[in-house]
C-alpha cells in the first residue's frame, strides 16, 4: 500500500495574482518610458568647423586670417537641433579642439564656460595639427550610446576616422546624424562617413556667414623686405615680443598668465598665432621665412611674462 500523499494541485489564485502584479509593473515601466523625453547630444570637431567655415566664408583655412564666433555658432547648432528633434532634450554639446599640452586657450576657456557645453581637448603638434580628437569623439559617443544616455547623436565633422565612432554608437541603438559645412568645391567630408550615418545635413554660406569675419590685421600684407632694406635683428624682434606680451597680459589678466606658464617654452596655438600676427604688424614684415627671428620673438614674449609673475 502506497502511503505517499497525492501531489497538491497548483494554487491558481496565487498564479493569477502574480501575473497581475507583473502586468502592473510592466504598465508602470511602459508609462514611464512613454513620458521620458528622448535625449540628443552634439559632437563638434572644432578643427573641421574652423577649416570648413573659414574656407567657405573667408576663403582660407588659416585661423590667423579670420575670427570665428564659436559661441554664436554653437548656439545656432543647438537651435537647429531643437527644430529637428522637437520631442528630445539636449544633453550637452561636446566641442573637440586641440591645444598645446591640453592647456586651454583663452578662447577655449570662454567656450567651456558656456551652458550645456563641454570642451574636450586633444594635443596640438608642432604643425598645429590636432592629435587624439577622433579617439575622444569615439570614446564619448560610444559611452553615451552604451549607457542609453542619448538616442540621437549629431556629429559635426568630416574625417573618415570617425566611421568607427558612428558604427560603435549605432551598435548600441543610437541614431547618428552627420552635419557638415558646405564646401566651396568638391567635398569636405569623407564618403565612407557619409555612407554610415543615418541622416545628413549641410549648412550653406548664408548660415555660416554671420559667424565668420575676416581679420583686417593679418600677416598677409607683409612680405619680404625690399632688396637692400635691413632685416630686423634678434634683439629688436625680442623687444617686439615683449611689447606684444605686455598688451596680451593687459587684455587677459594674471589668472590667464598663471595657466600659461606651466606650458613654457610652448605656447598654445592660438596665442602663438596672435603673437606672430601682432609682431608682423609692428615690424611690417612677414616672419614666416625667419625661424631664428620667430624664436627670438617667443623668447621676448616669455621673458616679459615671467618678469611679471
Amino acid at each position: 500500500m502506497n502511503d505517499a500523499s497525492p501531489a497538491q494541485s497548483p494554487d491558481l489564485s496565487s498564479i493569477a495574482a502574480a501575473i497581475e502584479r507583473t502586468n502592473e509593473l510592466l504598465q508602470r515601466v511602459l508609462a514611464e518610458v512613454a513620458t521620458t523625453p528622448s535625449t540628443h547630444a552634439i559632437f563638434a570637431d572644432a578643427g573641421y568647423v574652423y577649416a570648413a567655415a573659414g574656407r567657405l566664408v573667408a576663403g582660407t583655412e588659416d585661423r590667423r586670417a579670420f575670427a570665428l564666433d564659436a559661441e554664436g555658432l554653437i548656439e545656432a547648432f543647438i537651435d537647429r537641433a531643437r527644430t529637428i528633434f522637437p520631442d528630445s532634450r539636449l544633453l550637452r554639446v561636446y566641442w573637440y579642439d586641440g591645444a598645446r599640452r591640453r592647456i586651454h586657450t583663452a578662447e577655449q576657456q570662454r567656450i567651456a564656460e558656456l551652458p550645456d557645453v563641454k570642451v574636450r581637448l586633444g594635443n596640438l603638434n608642432a604643425n598645429n595639427q590636432q592629435k587624439g580628437v577622433d579617439s575622444l569623439i569615439r570614446s564619448d559617443l560610444e559611452s553615451l550610446a552604451r549607457h542609453r544616455a542619448i538616442g540621437d547623436a549629431v556629429l559635426v565633422g568630416g574625417d573618415e576616422d570617425l566611421v568607427s565612432a558612428v558604427e560603435a554608437a549605432q551598435g548600441y541603438g543610437a541614431r547618428v546624424h552627420l552635419w557638415g559645412i558646405e564646401a566651396a568645391e568638391g567635398r569636405n567630408q569623407a564618403e565612407p562617413l557619409l555612407w554610415e550615418v543615418d541622416s545628413q545635413r549641410t549648412f550653406d554660406l548664408d548660415f555660416c556667414k554671420p559667424y565668420v569675419a575676416r581679420r583686417t590685421e593679418t600677416y598677409e600684407p607683409y612680405g619680404e623686405p625690399v632688396p637692400g632694406s635691413p632685416v630686423p635683428g634678434r634683439d629688436e624682434v625680442r623687444f617686439v615680443g615683449a611689447q606684444v606680451a605686455a598688451q596680451w597680459l593687459a587684455a587677459r589678466g594674471r589668472e590667464t598668465l598663471a595657466e600659461l606658464l606651466p606650458g613654457r617654452p610652448y605656447l598654445p596655438g592660438s596665442v602663438d598665432q596672435e603673437l606672430l600676427i601682432e609682431a608682423e604688424g609692428l615690424l611690417r614684415l612677414s616672419l614666416r621665412a625667419h625661424a631664428d627671428l620667430r624664436r627670438a620673438l617667443r623668447d621676448g614674449f616669455w621673458e616679459h611674462l615671467q618678469a611679471q609673475y
